[in-house]
């Protein structure tokens, strides 16, 4: 086996590693990896595929691992999911709001939420609201 594969199988093996840890360290050293076997293929000595892997792997580290967890940590708070996506959407009262007798439910896609109005007014069943905020299991409704 050439010295070229063994950097190959190290760069399938910190592959695999980065997909179950999801750290993006991982995969840095994979792509210096990558890069100490294009050395080694194209013919230059275990000095300078070594001095390859380090080279690479520090700068995909320092420069290129940053750049990457910024992205997804934007796009991770951008995507509601569960409860919280409801905030903005649109439902219908099912039974009315009040806050006096602290009734009120409102319908959304077919799932039925305990309800109060925003301003503690009475809104009847059948109207369109907006649902402005959620606490535990309880929406915090306007009517529309």
């Amino acid at each position: 086996m050439e010295i070229y594969q063994y950097w190959l199988i190290a760069a399938i093996i910190l592959v695999i590693i980065e997909i179950c840890t999801a750290s993006f360290g991982s995969i840095c050293f994979a792509v210096g990896a990558g890069f100490g076997a294009l050395v080694a293929a194209l013919g230059g000595g275990v000095t300078w595929q070594i001095i390859a892997f380090a080279v690479v792997s520090m700068l995909t580290f320092i420069f290129l691992r940053p750049i990457v967890i910024r992205f997804l940590e934007k796009r991770s708070k951008e995507v509601k999911t569960n409860a919280d996506a409801l905030v903005g959407r649109k439902g219908i009262v099912s039974e009315r709001i009040d806050a006096i007798q602290h009734t009120g439910r409102v319908a959304i896609d077919g799932d039925d939420w305990r309800a109060v109005s925003q301003d503690g007014s009475v809104i009847e069943k059948g109207t369109s609201v907006e649902i402005l905020k959620i606490d535990s299991i309880i929406l915090t409704v306007r009517s529309l």
